[in-house]
């Protein structure tokens, strides 16, 4: 599967994404935050990093770009669409999410493995896993609080669209410890941690975030 991934000024993960991808079977293509072509693909990612340099908020800048306004009107469609990180942050402020992020509750950044449970294996990026399967993968963020109203965090458990949650440390304070969460289709899921930076086993830190790349093509094989 052809799979975008947006580059922003700012983002720094774009080559570590578009790396993984091709590493799971699949064709990465470069998508610019400045163009209004998606280029056909099959799938978009929203990449980590600092887009706009996380002035006024993480991603507040990035949901006014061109490519933004492409990725909602193919995510209203179906689009498959992950957003890692500020990718995710993107996300909540294009209100294709809901919620928002917050500084972490420590007032610091955190760099560290770690442990996730997948909570619904059955979105788009998530059905390589099976639900409840726990996998170690990296985490990097200043910003990573996952805030919502009680009645969102409600209806995001009542529906099953927490996609993932911190397992043993809750490492920015997160509410219910969501790492991530989905819209209602289950196509575009917001994910804090780095998937992409373990899909090999050269670097350290295992294959366990392989399911996130691999689901789509496991999807259209099946």
């Amino acid at each position: 599967m052809r799979i975008g991934v947006v580059t922003f000024p700012g983002t720094l993960d774009d080559v570590d994404a578009a790396r993984a991808v091709r590493l799971t079977g699949n064709e990465p293509v470069s998508l610019w935050h400045g163009d209004h072509d998606l280029q056909g693909v099959d799938a978009v990612i929203l990449p980590g990093g600092f887009s706009y340099g996380d002035y006024l908020r993480c991603g507040a800048i990035s949901r006014f770009a061109p490519i933004m306004t492409e990725v909602v009107a193919g995510a209203g469609n179906g689009l498959p669409v992950l957003g890692i990180c500020n990718g995710f942050q993107i996300l909540v402020e294009s209100h294709l999410l809901p919620g928002g992020l917050l500084m972490n509750d420590h007032l610091k950044f955190i760099c560290r493995d770690q442990t996730l449970r997948i909570e619904n294996a059955s979105t788009s990026w998530t059905s390589a896993y099976e639900p409840g399967q726990e996998i170690v993968v990296p985490l990097k963020n200043g910003e990573g609080q996952y805030v919502a109203d009680a009645e969102t965090i409600a209806r995001l458990e009542g529906e099953g669209r927490v996609v993932a949650r911190y397992v043993g440390f809750n490492p920015n304070g997160s509410v219910n410890d969501i790492a991530g969460i989905a819209n209602a289709r289950g196509n575009v899921v917001g994910l804090m941690p780095h998937p992409e930076h373990a899909v090999e086993e050269l670097t350290g830190s295992g294959t366990d975030g392989a399911g996130f790349f691999t689901s789509l093509l496991e999807q259209a094989l099946s």
